[in-house]
């Protein structure tokens, strides 16, 4: 059975936060962290692909708390779960505050991304934890993929009513 660690998919990533970063609340803009996010949690999913993987879902978003000019962002992502083709990265970005050293946890979510190679399958059987938030992860990716598929078919059905 070939394995791999959710350490050998981790990827950490710092990035101060600039005034053009911001929104009228003088927090970071929503939009400008996803794309941080989607660009930096995609090298996890390639890392356990080694091939070219495009962004397929976001979900479990989780705005919990807002950063500001003062902030620095550290982004955690590792894969979490994955199928023949699909892979799950779990990001996490801790906040802190430049002038207090105060850390936060202000975002978390899943992505999902797919290999673009119709051909290809994963080669692995599982990813091994090494803290027990990755172990809880690991152990909860099949009750995620169930709510996934289960929305993916409602957006199914809406999108035969939408125009």
């Amino acid at each position: 059975m070939a394995t791999i660690k959710c350490s050998d998919t981790e990827v950490v990533t710092t990035h101060r936060i600039l005034g053009e970063d911001l929104n009228e609340h003088h927090t970071l803009f929503g939009g400008r962290l996803l794309s941080i996010v989607d660009a930096e949690a995609s090298i996890a999913a390639a890392r356990l692909a080694n091939r070219v993987i495009v962004t397929a879902a976001m979900d479990h978003v989780s705005f919990s708390h807002p950063f500001k000019l003062e902030d620095v962002l550290e982004m955690h992502a590792y894969v979490t779960g994955f199928g023949k083709r699909s892979i799950e990265v779990f990001v996490k970005v801790m906040g802190e505050h430049l002038l207090t050293g105060e850390r936060f946890v202000g975002f978390t979510c899943f992505m999902t991304f797919v290999v673009a190679d119709h051909e290809y399958r994963v080669p692995f059987d599982q990813v091994i934890p090494s803290t027990k938030e990755q172990e809880y992860l690991i152990a909860t990716y099949q009750e995620r993929q169930k709510l996934r598929q289960a929305s993916r078919e409602f957006d199914h059905k809406m999108s035969e009513h939408i125009n």
